[in-house]
């Protein structure tokens, strides 16, 4: 089970750099489908650098938890199921508040 969330978290990871570093926008997922004339409301440097960084931060969750259940077996289990959850709920809020806040708006 180490082996899935390490390198689940691994690969997530990986895209939210790929995304940052490489600019790439239409790998975000609603943003890539939005009209020319929507995509202007928003500042396209800020979304990417938000986003990229809430999948590496949220991703850096089940990286950790696959270290730590491969270090402490007997808790597998428990660190399994807590790295998905930090990770589903740090997606959630993340995304919360990146629709909320209006933060990447012009």
């Amino acid at each position: 089970m180490w082996a899935i969330t390490f390198y689940a978290g691994l690969f997530i990871f990986l895209c939210g750099f790929i995304i940052k570093f490489f600019k790439m926008s239409y790998l975000i997922a609603g943003y890539n489908t939005l009209s020319k004339e929507e995509k202007k409301k928003y500042n396209e440097e800020k979304t990417i650098k938000y986003v990229s960084n809430m999948i590496m931060i949220s991703s850096s969750f089940l990286i950790i938890g696959g270290i730590l259940s491969l270090l402490f077996d007997s808790e597998q289990g428990i660190l399994f199921n807590g790295s998905w959850l930090f990770f589903v709920v740090s997606i959630f809020v993340g995304i919360f508040y990146l629709n909320l806040s209006g933060c990447t708006k012009k």
